[in-house]
């Protein structure tokens, strides 16, 4: 190193020494800057050109548009739903009965079962023998009282007999008017003897008669409860149980509101449970009370005999309950709060209006309204949650069911 040998300051730079010499050249990352800036830009443009299509293809009802004064006015779709029949119906469950059961027992003094002429399944007439109840004693009696009315009746003959012969006698003088007095009396008591016989003779026979368990009604036999040489009294309860007619009933349950839209005379498709068939029936009753704990009564479903319906069985019914004249709506056009359900409506100026509604009958195809539309307005049908009434909004038609 030299040294400057005017002064003793120190060592003196070379003078052709550049002092930026040892610096990194920065061109390359000047290069990547510029690189990521241009992709970023061009990035931002493909959003905006995105969102500009986006809002130009938009046709939901929240989308703003804006008007000749520069307000922004969002665009709603409404609907007009006219008015159009919906047949109502109502789903139930329920167990299967005979719809008129009638049980048969002893009604008379009972004894040991002799014969059974019937089982269970059977159809029987009315007045048909079902059993037989021995009856070897009384007809002893039968046998006795009967001789005895023949006793009686000759008695009544030869009463008959003296008392003509007196009568022939009395104008000749020799029979007093008190002797035909007499016989006179005898002839008739001892008719009278013939008619009480007689009595007694029809009461055995109609006590051996009520021995023999007949059907009071014809119909299909349900039930057998009684074997054979089985003894029986009138408290042996039931011994048969006969559907009457063989028909057949479901005791449908149904809530306490849709109670209230039944009529007797209402069609209902019944379908036994594990049964692949379907039964027509009409409702011939309906419960005139509410249960208090389910809060549900009984629709009884009149149904002809099959041996499919098998009383105690489970069975499932769709009861139509008629059809109304009403206009439809879709869930999305119905609002509710404290006051009740309600729609928005369109008017002539555009501007939204409420409308309280009654709904109806609940269907896939939308919701009935029975009080509230005539059907000629326009109801907004989507984002109703948004709007207040009084706005202003510019209302796009859609067809209804769309």
């Amino acid at each position: 190193m030299k040294y400057d040998s005017m002064s003793n300051s120190g060592p003196v730079e070379p003078a052709n020494v550049d002092p930026y010499a040892d610096s990194v050249d920065d061109t390359p990352a000047r290069e990547r800057r510029r690189k990521q800036i241009v992709i970023a830009a061009l990035v931002a443009g493909a959003l905006v050109v995105i969102i500009a299509l986006f809002l130009m293809m938009s046709g939901t009802d929240d989308a703003a548009l804006t008007g000749n004064d520069g307000e922004q006015v969002p665009a709603v779709t409404v609907i007009v739903p006219g008015s159009e029949t919906v047949l109502g119906e109502i789903n139930a469950s329920g167990t299967l009965a005979a719809r008129r059961p009638m049980p048969v027992g002893v009604v008379g003094e009972g004894g040991q079962i002799t014969d059974i002429r019937v089982d269970e399944g059977d159809w029987v007439r009315a007045g048909q023998v079902l059993a037989v109840i021995e009856r070897s004693v009384q007809s002893q009696q039968v046998q006795a009282q009967a001789a005895q009315v023949e006793v009686a009746r000759a008695d009544a003959e030869l009463a008959q007999s003296n008392l003509d012969r007196a009568l022939q006698l009395v104008d000749r003088g020799f029979i007093s008017k008190a002797d035909v007095d007499r016989l006179t009396a005898t002839r008739d008591a001892a008719r009278a003897r013939v008619r009480v016989a007689e009595a007694q003779l029809g009461e055995l026979r109609a006590r051996n008669a009520r021995l023999n368990i007949v059907a009071p009604a014809g119909g299909f036999v349900l039930e057998r409860n009684v074997e054979q040489a089985q003894v029986v009294s009138a408290g042996s309860g039931p011994l048969f149980l006969i559907a009457r007619g063989g028909e057949m009933e479901l005791a449908a349950l149904v809530g306490e509101s849709e109670l209230s839209r039944l009529a007797v005379g209402a069609t209902a498709q019944v379908k036994p449970v594990g049964s692949d068939k379907t039964f027509t029936g009409q409702i011939w009753q309906l419960s005139p009370t509410i249960d208090e704990g389910s809060r549900q009564g009984e629709a009884r479903i009149a149904l002809d005999y099959d041996r499919a319906l098998r009383p105690g069985g489970f069975a499932t019914a769709e009861i139509g309950t008629g059809g109304v004249d009403a206009p439809m709506l879709p869930e999305s056009a119905i609002q509710n709060d404290d006051s009740g359900s309600f729609v928005y409506i369109v008017d002539k100026d555009n501007k939204v209006q409420r409308r309280n509604v009654k709904t109806g009958l609940v269907t896939d195809a939308g919701i009935t309204i029975v009080e509230g539309l005539t059907g000629n307005e326009k109801v907004v049908l989507r984002a109703g949650g948004f709007l207040f009434e009084g706005d202003k909004v510019k209302p796009s038609l859609s067809k209804p069911g769309t």
